[in-house]
């Protein structure tokens, strides 16, 4: 990876819609020189995907939570994150240390809408229970 592929991953991460032809004229390439180095970068293992990034504030999400996720035995993180990237509500998760797997931010409308984002994580595979808190006033941050 030479430093034309760290600034092309720079762009693709403030905006992963940028057409190759854009990103091209930034790095001075080809359109398909720009496409030819994406794909070589994901065959790497580089990129491995793109994903949408969404706005909790922009769409009304006021309600946060905060879940314990706890794994059947030997679950790995890559299955764990696997299976986060699934829910929108998610905007972050951990791995931890202690009993729990991961620890999971969720912001959602309501607690409705809360409950129904932890329930669909505890039916996942490898997921074996949660523990759930809603955060009520934030003091910092």
């Amino acid at each position: 990876m030479d430093e034309i592929d760290r600034t092309l991953l720079e762009l693709l991460g403030r905006d992963g819609r940028a057409s190759y032809a854009t990103i091209g004229a930034r790095l001075n390439l080809s359109a398909t020189a720009v496409k030819r180095r994406v794909d070589r970068l994901r065959e790497k293992g580089v990129v491995r995907g793109f994903t949408v990034v969404l706005d909790p504030s922009a769409l009304d999400w006021r309600t946060e939570a905060f879940v314990e996720v706890y794994c059947r035995e030997r679950t790995p993180p890559e299955e764990i994150l696997a299976t986060l990237r699934q829910f929108p509500e998610v905007v972050a998760a951990w791995t931890v240390t202690g009993d729990a797997d991961a620890l999971v931010h969720v912001r959602a409308a309501d607690v409705r809408q809360v409950e129904s984002v932890i329930e669909r994580i505890r039916r996942s595979p490898g997921v074996q229970r949660s523990r759930s808190q809603i955060a009520l006033t934030r003091l910092i941050g």
